[in-house]
């Protein structure tokens, strides 16, 4: 069967952007010229494509076309840059901005602000579209076909990809002295569990449930939900509650202020993650990933 390129690239365009409005916007046509395309694409599939809810979400057909737009909008983004690079003759090695590849990835606010950033430095010629989530959630757009590889830690391989693990991520319950003086006199108790502030990052964030479910199944404290990685740190450290403080032996200092004290002295909570990526033959998303193990290897705990 054969697809036309254009109703695929309107199709990737319509996920991303979530909207017809902003996907005509980004392919400079009109709104109706996008909804021909997508209705054009799901005659040939067979099959409804996209949900038309805000945002857009594609069904399970869709994504399986939407990872078909994907890699065909990469190699032939890496294809334009050979060709471009051939009739340049000599030129800058990151060329100019029509010769950067979009790479779609699935990253978690901890990973993002400790660790990524750098290793995506060292790649030249490629624009990231980052898309955030739970190490445990960042799998689903993988499977969905929203991005090309997703640093998780779901220990399942998403069909159609390859996975490599990374490191793991260590984190330890933890606050100030002054907040464990006045909720856990006596330690982290059942009761005192049920009863002092927890703070976790988003609804999706199950590391404080892990402790709890060890030791007070039935606790239902107080939560704050604080959905960035510097300022979920900070609530902490102004003893607004307890959470999961990313232990930073390798990954950089804490911020500065506060006198923090574990919960418990010896307990721990390891994160392992595993990279995975399309099994697709494509130089960029080999320097990509490259850079990313290469940066978990100096910064993560080993597996």
């Amino acid at each position: 069967m054969r697809w036309d390129s254009r109703q695929l690239e309107a199709l990737a365009a319509v996920v991303a952007e979530g909207s017809f409005d902003a996907a005509a916007r980004t392919l400079h046509v009109t709104p109706s010229a996008v909804s021909q395309r997508i209705r054009a694409l799901e005659n040939t599939a067979g099959s409804v494509l996209v949900r038309r809810t805000r945002p857009v979400v594609a069904t399970a057909p869709g994504q399986a076309l939407l990872r078909l737009a994907r890699q065909t909008e990469l190699l032939g983004a890496e294809v334009a840059a050979e060709l471009g690079a051939d009739d340049a003759g000599e030129r800058d090695e990151s060329g100019g901005p029509d010769s950067f590849v979009t790479v779609p990835l699935a990253v978690s606010a901890d990973s993002l602000a400790t660790w990524v950033l750098p290793a995506l430095a060292q790649v030249d010629g490629v624009a990231f579209d980052l898309h955030r989530a739970d190490d445990s959630r960042t799998a689903d757009l993988l499977r969905e076909g929203v991005v090309m590889a997703a640093v998780t830690s779901q220990t399942a391989q998403v069909q159609g990809c390859r996975s490599t693990p990374l490191g793991v991520m260590r984190y330890r319950p933890a606050c100030t002295r002054t907040f464990a003086e006045r909720w856990f006199p006596h330690g982290p108790t059942p009761e005192a569990l049920a009863a002092a502030p927890v703070i976790v990052f988003d609804r999706t964030d199950d590391l404080q449930d892990m402790f709890l479910r060890e030791r007070a199944s039935r606790a239902r404290p107080p939560r704050h939900h604080v959905p960035s990685t510097v300022e979920y740190e900070e609530a902490i450290y102004l003893s607004l509650g307890w959470g999961m403080l990313l232990d930073r032996p390798s990954l950089g200092d804490r911020p500065a202020g506060g006198d923090i004290t574990p919960l418990e002295a010896d307990t721990v909570v390891d994160v392992p993650l595993y990279l995975q990526q399309w099994k697709l033959r494509s130089s960029v998303l080999d320097r990509v990933t490259a850079a990313l193990r290469k940066e978990a290897t100096r910064r993560l705990l080993p597996a």
